[in-house]
């Protein structure tokens, strides 16, 4: 896995400079929508079949994605498939999609809890994690019953862990030292 990501960063980082401050949201849009198509296990043996072309798979793109692609995202597609990068392009697209996140001080917040969260206790939460991070967030709740109680926040790379099972963890480690 860290190698798709490896090989997607250049790619995305080049997108996010060649479209600029301009229409990223729309772009994001675009480059979502091929890696949808791009997931697709039919189409990827399609591609990979030495008797088509580059153009073919470009065209097939083309057909299945139903709106128009901008200049910098059918370039992106060009040289995905010329590189022979398919299987990169989702990996791609999240990467994109980060870049463009980042540029607008949003970032994605995912909040585990042993218990689901009402809306109301979700805002209260989200609005202390955003004073926390120092940007806005946009949470998604995952539901972990072996955290027992608490939470655990992940932002981009940051963990934020107050849940009973870290606690726990904490005592023993601290017990067997």
């Amino acid at each position: 896995m860290a190698e798709l990501a490896t090989i997607a960063r250049p790619y995305a980082e080049a997108l996010f400079k060649a479209i600029g401050a301009n229409d990223a949201a729309a772009v994001s849009e675009q480059v979502g929508a091929l890696a949808q198509v791009a997931a697709d296990e039919q189409l990827r043996r399609f591609a990979d079949n030495p008797k088509v072309s580059a153009q073919q798979v470009f065209d097939l793109f083309g057909a299945v994605v139903r709106s128009p692609l901008g200049d910098g995202v059918k370039n992106l597609l060009r040289t995905v498939i010329e590189n022979g990068r398919l299987a990169a392009l989702p990996a791609i697209a999240t990467q994109f999609q980060a870049l463009v996140a980042a540029r607008s001080g949003v970032a994605d917040a995912t909040v585990h809890s042993a218990y689901p969260i009402e809306a109301a206790q979700l805002g209260e939460v989200v609005a202390a994690l955003e004073k926390r991070f120092g940007r806005k967030l946009n949470p998604s709740v995952v539901i972990t019953p072996e955290l027992i109680g608490g939470i655990r926040v992940v932002v981009g790379d940051e963990v934020l862990d107050t849940s009973v099972q870290a606690r726990l963890e904490q005592m023993k480690v601290a017990l067997t030292a």
